[in-house]
């Protein structure tokens, strides 16, 4: 039988896949597969889940969140293991699955990937780290990073927004120096987005952005004035915020960032490196399953 090695977290978003292992073995056993699972835990490695890889893989699939799927991504670059991967959303935000047309029940994300041929989509680097939908920096960039993983799974998204609220007595403007062959901007902001994929916790916002097209979209909420923001921000619910004059948009494949404020920075809600940052699109990073050919 052909394997596939079965990465989950059992932590992500409500724990749904611990009632839906039963299920994904099923499916799977049924279409000549055997499952070879590896479950992430604070007292393993997840390095381990690669110790057996070999020709007779066909795919890894992950079950978990855009973190999740972030660190299987960057452990098989490292170990230069060349499978496609498929994706069972059940995290939080799961910005990258729904991005590749991935559902959270568990049935049809378990079909389509079966049923589908590998295709190869971009991905981010930023400095030696790679990302799979969007790396940031600025204000409230951390808030995953700094919201509670119990509550994220009691109230799901809510937690960030309370997060973030906590952080508003920190608002401010930040001094940020980003150069490109396509743009350079000297001065101050409020966030940094740089974009493989279009949402960022639900929100389309970058909506011109392809996960092929070998570029990466850039936004930078420049520090306006407090009076427009209420009036900027409706603009982004309304996916109008790129024509803004409040933001500063453009593609490119490789963008230096320089910045000695005291921030963080933020890879699809792990923590990023420091600065100064050196990031490039990879080109056909990696190999997906389960995306519908248009």
């Amino acid at each position: 039988m052909k394997k596939v090695k079965f990465i989950y977290n059992p932590f992500s978003g409500e724990n749904l896949i611990i009632n839906e292992i039963d299920k994904v073995i099923k499916i799977h056993q049924k279409e000549g597969y055997t499952i070879i699972p590896f479950r992430i835990d604070s007292d393993s490695d997840i390095h381990d889940a690669f110790n057996d890889i070999d020709s007779s893989f066909s795919y890894i699939l992950i079950a978990g969140g855009d973190g999740t799927i972030d660190s299987v991504v960057n452990i098989m670059i490292e170990k230069n293991i060349d499978l496609p991967i498929g994706v069972i959303p059940v995290g939080t935000a799961n910005d990258f699955a729904k991005l590749i047309g991935m559902t959270q029940d568990i049935s049809d994300s378990c079909q389509k990937i079966i049923k589908s041929v590998p295709l190869p989509v971009d991905i981010g680097k930023i400095n030696n780290k790679y990302f799979v939908n969007v790396a940031s920096t600025g204000l409230f960039t951390d808030v995953s990073q700094k919201t509670d993983d119990n509550l994220k799974n009691t109230i799901g998204k809510l937690a960030y927004y309370l997060k973030g609220l906590e952080q508003l007595p920190n608002f401010r403007k930040l001094k940020v120096n980003i150069t490109s062959k396509e743009m350079n901007y000297d001065g101050y902001m409020y966030l940094l987005l740089i974009f493989n994929g279009m949402t960022a916790g639900n929100f389309k916002l970058a909506p011109k952005s392809h996960i092929t097209d070998g570029l990466l979209d850039v936004i930078i909420f420049k520090a306006v004035p407090i009076k427009e923001l209420l009036p900027l921000f409706i603009r982004v619910i309304k996916g109008e915020h790129l024509d803004d004059p409040g933001v500063v948009h453009f593609k490119t494949n490789e963008l230096l960032v320089h910045s000695t404020e005291n921030i963080v920075t933020d890879i699809d809600g792990e923590k990023g490196p420091d600065f100064p940052l050196s990031i490039k699109c990879i080109h056909n990073g990696i190999k997906v399953l389960g995306i519908a050919e248009k």
